[in-house]
């Protein structure tokens, strides 16, 4: 599947009214108004880390130096329903905390899920992951 590079902005990330987003690693780098549009977009606040509810998409802020990517990832779908997405912005290149695309492709391959697209929204990169029908996560 190619993955296509588009300009991200909150229209961009296929969210609709009612869809259930969970916002995971948010920090002060982060940006906030990608959070507020996404809220408006979907009709309701983001939840939090901690959350029990099973949701349709995941907000992953990741930066360089937080752990292991695979394991967040693995983290992260405990939650999400089984047509969701986890959405990954990291920091563009050269930007403090940068993780290279290839490290995110393989950290979702070894998960169990395939990038779907990716782009760019201010000073972060987005890919969009989606978990693979049928598969098992390689653990």
């Amino acid at each position: 599947m190619d993955v296509d590079d588009v300009d991200i902005d909150a229209g961009n990330l296929e969210l609709t009214k009612g869809l259930v987003v969970q916002e995971v690693g948010w920090d002060e780098d982060c940006d906030p108004t990608l959070s507020e549009a996404i809220e408006d977009q979907v009709g309701s606040e983001l939840l939090d880390d901690d959350t029990d509810e099973v949701v349709d998409v995941v907000l992953l802020w990741w930066r360089e130096g937080d752990g292991d990517l695979v394991d967040k990832l693995m983290d992260v779908m405990s939650p999400l329903a089984d047509d969701g997405c986890v959405w990954v912005f990291t920091p563009k290149t050269g930007e403090n905390g940068h993780v290279e695309p290839a490290v995110i492709a393989e950290s979702a391959q070894t998960a169990g899920m395939l990038q779907t697209k990716n782009g760019s929204l201010g000073g972060w990169s987005g890919a969009r992951l989606a978990l693979r029908k049928g598969s098992v996560p390689k653990r």
